[in-house]
């Protein structure tokens, strides 16, 4: 594709003159870049994940898809933090306000600490009863796997959280190649760890839960000593990691909540639609959790470009200018569009080689194809809004609007439309899989009617 036409293309209708563009398109390039090369290989590690253990037996798959279930719940907690943080951040780093996007910095650290701590304590205190609670109708040999896998992975909790705190920070300064750099280093030592663990050990589950624990280790403790820099635009400092500061901590929890009630909603969602699952069978389990690794590789563009939404539209609201907010909201849609388009297609046609290295039964194999199909197919079209452009109303401050329209889509309609699919027209996991499609649609058809409303550009993050 000539390169003058795909720049044509990403081009908004509406001019932006030069002197207020914040980003040239070599510098959103450099940007976007190492935020994809890192979730491409964190996406790739689930895949490995799974791969392996499917070696351990479909029980061990289906106990590892289970418990990851339940574990999203808690990630996306650390992860509504990390946003918070992140766009209070970026408006500061708009701003010029080093005094004050410090004390962000330091205080998205404490807190990202206790949360997960408390949240560590809960998974390892209560994980019979919660996985009993959830998944309790599932086989013997299904449930010992997720017990087992369930307490090695929440006791790295407290290092991811820390992890996507920091790497949320360096992002809204627009370092994404330093977390690219250890992304790479933390997921080669995961995959090298997960094949010892599997392959040398024979450790089942625990062969790929302890990589895991080790590497996301390995990973905060850097962040954590990059993060101190005082080279940074912005860094952290000691004094006030450990002093409490109700305003700031008001700022980033006014984004952070709203955000992790709509993700810890929405991953619950998730696993009361795993209960449903769980009366389809070994098969269907095992190929709902398979598929679901091929689905987060499939939503690169969109998780990748939505980072990129919160770091570049939170810069031009912090600056005060909406004008840009709008020229790049349109701008970085069009991108993800294209780049999603491209990857998906490519999804589809690798999905069955990719396959035949699994140790998994025909019908299980053929139904992971068709699940990665509809999947990609309505990816494509109703992901970029639905998610990535939901991350610039989210940097702008609109955070009640997003959090109402994901709740509504997801909690409402795709438990409803699973029900209705998956049981009583007996579609079993495709029908999971439509009322995914379903969710998508309801939540792009609500952002885009308040993005075209502009009343996104009235909110104020920082005073």
């Amino acid at each position: 594709m000539n390169k003058n036409m795909l720049l044509k293309w990403v081009e908004p209708r509406q001019v932006l003159p030069k002197e207020r563009q914040r980003f040239e398109n070599r510098g959103l390039f450099a940007l976007i870049l190492p935020i994809l090369v890192e979730q491409l290989l964190t996406m790739l590690v689930g895949i490995a994940d799974t791969l392996m253990v499917s070696y351990a037996g479909e029980a061990a798959v289906s106990g590892v898809s289970l418990v990851n279930q339940l574990n999203n719940v808690f990630i996306f907690v650390f992860g509504a933090v990390a946003s918070g943080g992140a766009v209070v951040a970026s408006q500061y780093i708009g701003r010029e306000d080093q005094e004050n996007g410090i004390a962000a910095a330091s205080q998205l650290l404490m807190v990202t600490i206790l949360i997960s701590v408390v949240l560590t304590g809960i998974s390892v205190l209560f994980r019979s009863q919660l996985l009993s609670l959830l998944f309790g109708r599932v086989e013997p040999d299904v449930m010992k796997a997720s017990l087992s896998y369930l307490i090695i992975s929440a006791l790295s909790f407290p290092a991811l959280a820390i992890y996507n705190s920091e790497a949320a920070l360096f992002r809204s300064m627009g370092k994404t190649k330093a977390i690219m750099n250890i992304s790479i280093a933390m997921n080669a030592m995961n995959v090298i760890g997960n094949a010892i663990g599997i392959f040398a050990f024979h450790a089942g589950v625990a062969g790929v839960a302890v990589p895991s624990l080790i590497s996301r280790i390995f990973a905060a403790a850097v962040m954590l000593v990059l993060s101190f820099r005082k080279k940074n635009a912005l860094y952290v400092q000691m004094e006030k990691v450990f002093a409490w500061d109700g305003r700031m901590l008001r700022r980033i929890l006014s984004i952070a909540v709203p955000n992790g009630v709509e993700n810890g909603l929405f991953q619950l969602s998730k696993v009361a639609l795993s209960s449903i699952v769980a009366l389809f069978g070994t098969v269907q389990i095992a190929a709902n959790g398979v598929a679901q690794s091929f689905w987060s590789m499939a939503s690169l563009f969109c998780i990748a470009f939505g980072y990129a939404f919160v770091t570049v539209i939170g810069q031009c609201m912090g600056a005060g200018d909406t004008l840009a907010a709008d020229y790049y909201n349109e701008k970085l849609l069009r991108m993800t569009y294209i780049g999603s388009a491209a990857w998906n297609l490519l999804i589809m046609l690798l999905t069955p080689f990719v396959l035949m290295l699994y140790s998994l039964s025909e019908d299980t194999r053929n139904l992971v194809i068709l699940l990665v199909v509809i999947h990609s197919v309505f990816n494509v079209a109703l992901c970029p809004v639905a998610f990535s452009l939901s991350n610039g109303l989210r940097a702008a401050g609109d955070i009640r609007f997003t959090m109402c329209a994901s709740i509504f889509a997801t909690v409402v309609c795709r438990v409803i439309f699973s029900i209705v699919f998956g049981i009583w027209m007996n579609l079993g996991v495709i029908g999971i899989c439509l009322a995914m499609v379903g969710d998508w649609l309801v939540k792009a058809v609500l952002i885009l009617i308040r993005y075209r409303s502009h009343k996104w550009a009235g909110f104020h993050v920082i005073d």
